[in-house]
């Protein structure tokens, strides 16, 4: 893979991340946040199975960074089950990733030359 194309993965990661966050402030609803990651990190880990664990840390962190970032400008107060669903991201961002991954190894092994 090119440089250029993993620069681009990384940036996905990223706008996925920053989507899931701002989806996270704005519907204040967990499990349409864990779907969004989940479903996120899926694509990235069959895209780039290789260390699929950055995408659930790239994509999930944002969450609760958002959930501060929230606190802080918009003064927009979370209680601490909020708090902690957002931290949980993280969690179905792993589940996503390596489910990812096992769809890619299913799909490799499928179409492979034999």
């Amino acid at each position: 893979m090119t440089r250029a194309a993993g620069i681009f993965i990384y940036v996905l990661a990223v706008l996925l991340g920053l989507a899931a966050g701002i989806l996270e402030i704005t519907l204040n609803d967990l499990l349409v946040t864990a779907i969004f990651v989940m479903i996120a990190t899926m694509v990235l880990g069959f895209v780039r199975p290789r260390r699929a664990w950055q995408w659930a840390v790239i994509v999930g962190i944002c969450v609760p960074m958002f959930r501060l970032g929230a606190y802080l400008a918009l003064n927009q107060q979370s209680d601490r089950a909020q708090i902690w669903e957002s931290v949980l991201s993280l969690a179905t961002g792993m589940v996503g990733a390596y489910a990812g991954v096992l769809g890619r190894r299913g799909v490799d092994e499928l179409f492979r030359p034999h």
